[in-house]
């Protein structure tokens, strides 16, 4: 992650520094919760400050012995017409000297925003009498010149409300807001077909096969002896050697990109030998890549 990391962690430093927040981003993306962990944090907390009025708070947080010391500001497409002038004040507060005010927005895949309106029964508030959906890209579309402008993206798809709060609430710990890229290194078998959701795929076919290998066949990757089998052959070592070295140039250009998930698919035959053992071994040779969360799923594991 961690080129990306070099800006991830100004932006931390940039958050848990900053006397002023402003939270934008999606309707239904989360930002009610992400408010009230800011609040938990010793945040003065306004939800839908119309943005004309931001200098003002920010000035107060600025005044010797006000109450006010740290402030945290929801703007949202609720602003209405006047969410056009909100890139003009923003700068404003950038230029206010010791604010270092730090911009975070939210957002979220469409299916999982669908879902909440969905499950809250609220209408969106574009689309009041049309379908969310028509809303949501509405928004999106008219939120895109602030997205552009914010230091820290936080993809709330596939985070619990807890997630996201234990997330914000990091923010005083110095850790950027937001979750980390989650690295699914996922094993597969093509003969039960490509997984769909990869983002980079390798094909192991090419290491010799354990299958074939009578004592080996009822076992799979993640035992040692199929593990020693596959040590002995050269090209094992070679191409994991590649492959880290190329994984581990990447996937901090993923997180500089903002990326959120990456999964890195691992085929052979069927799915239980090589596949597993090399995910497994690329598992632990990315382990110690800062800011990722690691994991690995074996899909054809239990495949005979």
């Amino acid at each position: 992650m961690r080129e990306k990391r070099h800006a991830a962690r100004r932006a931390a430093r940039t958050a848990v520094m900053s006397r002023f927040v402003v939270l934008t981003g999606l309707s239904g993306s989360g930002k009610s919760q992400a408010i009230r962990a800011l609040e938990d944090l010793g945040y003065f907390c306004v939800d839908n400050l119309p943005v004309t009025l931001l200098p003002m708070l920010a000035e107060l947080t600025l005044r010797a012995g006000t109450e006010i010391s740290r402030a945290a500001v929801v703007v949202d497409v609720r602003e209405g017409k006047m969410l056009k002038e909100f890139p003009g004040i923003y700068r404003q507060l950038q230029a206010m000297r010791n604010l270092n005010p730090a911009l975070i927005f939210l957002e979220a895949a469409e299916p999982a925003l669908i879902r909440r309106f969905s499950e809250t029964r609220r209408p969106h508030p574009l689309s009041p009498d049309r379908s969310a959906i028509e809303g949501i890209k509405e928004e999106r579309a008219a939120m895109k010149a602030i997205r552009q402008m914010a230091g820290h993206i936080v993809d709330t798809t596939e985070m619990t409300v807890h997630e996201l709060r234990h997330a914000f609430t990091g923010v005083a710990s110095g850790r950027a807001p937001g979750n980390q890229l989650v690295v699914t290194i996922l094993s597969f078998g093509f003969k039960h077909g490509i997984p769909v959701d990869s983002d980079l795929l390798f094909d192991v076919r090419f290491l010799p096969n354990p299958h074939f290998v009578p004592a080996l066949r009822p076992h799979t990757g993640r035992d040692a002896k199929v593990v020693k089998y596959l040590d002995r052959s050269e090209a094992t070592h070679e191409f994991l050697d590649h492959t880290l070295a190329l994984l581990k140039f990447l996937i901090p250009q993923y997180v500089h990109e903002g990326k959120s998930y990456l999964t890195i698919g691992i085929g052979c035959t069927g799915g239980r030998h090589r596949s597993v053992a090399i995910a497994e071994a690329l598992k632990k040779g990315l382990s110690k890549i800062p800011g990722v969360r690691l994991r690995v799923k074996h899909r054809d594991i239990a495949h005979e």
